[in-house]
């Protein structure tokens, strides 16, 4: 386990959040930096990203996260992240409660995992193109309501909205975190349609949650198994995860 890719923009605010962007299964730290172009948003808005690299795969030799996807390695990387989240506050003066994590599939795996078993230093998790596996989702112990974000196209047959045998589908996350966040039992649902690409995002919000914590997906009807952009899918998955998790920290959103 390593880190590879940080990112301190120009104007880091004192006691500045932290966000982990985390790759897919076979991808790399610099990939992601570059698709996901976070550095710019980090630069709007002050604070310290981090593209972490996961290992390889003890029997592919593929990089990955381990986040009980399938049969991978025993490697700990809850404990790498945690300790890595510490070892930048303390060497950027960044925030105790504000860190967060976010990720492309195996990545947004991961965002689940450590929502799951890391929510004393992870505050809000998006996931893009990830869902939880089985076991996550059956040992699933946070300490904390937690800001939920889920960003999925229907056409992507990696890891489908209604699930797969190794992991669970896409209602059934979004009814755990709403559950657990003692949310409102019906989400508040809209749609941006673009009728010349031929294509509806369907956005679906539950609010009232405890700590005043949303549950959030959006479910684009002509996605495949991407981190969406404006210029092809009408919505920045960057832009919607930063969005989404500056609004809280460890004990709910922000006043």
């Amino acid at each position: 386990m390593c880190i590879r890719d940080r990112y301190k923009p120009d104007k880091l605010k004192e006691k500045a959040p932290l966000l982990f962007v985390l790759h897919g299964y076979t991808s790399n730290s610099t990939n992601i930096m570059n698709y996901s172009a976070m550095n710019s948003i980090a630069d709007r808005h002050g604070f310290m990203v981090c593209y972490p690299q996961g290992t390889r795969n003890l029997y592919t030799g593929q990089t990955h996260w381990n986040a009980n996807l399938k049969e991978m390695s025993s490697i700990a990387d809850s404990d790498f992240l945690n300790d890595l989240a510490i070892k930048l506050q303390a060497e950027y003066n960044l925030s105790e409660k504000n860190t967060f994590a976010c990720g492309m599939s195996n990545g947004g795996f991961m965002s689940y995992h450590l929502a799951c078993n890391l929510s004393n230093q992870i505050a809000a998790i998006a996931s893009v193109t990830g869902s939880m596996t089985p076991e996550t989702f059956a040992n699933c112990n946070p300490t904390h309501a937690t800001p939920i974000l889920q960003i999925l196209g229907l056409l992507d047959y990696t890891v489908p909205y209604n699930g797969l045998s190794y992991m669970e589908s896409i209602p059934k996350v979004m009814e755990y975190w709403s559950e657990y966040n003692s949310c409102s039992s019906e989400p508040d649902e809209s749609t941006i349609e673009n009728i010349s690409e031929g294509y509806v995002i369907n956005i679906q919000e539950y609010k009232n949650c405890l700590n005043d914590v949303n549950v959030k997906l959006y479910l684009h009807s002509s996605m495949g198994h991407t981190w969406p952009r404006i210029s092809n899918y009408g919505i920045s998955a960057s832009s919607e995860v930063w969005n989404f998790v500056s609004q809280y920290n460890l004990y709910g959103k922000i006043n």
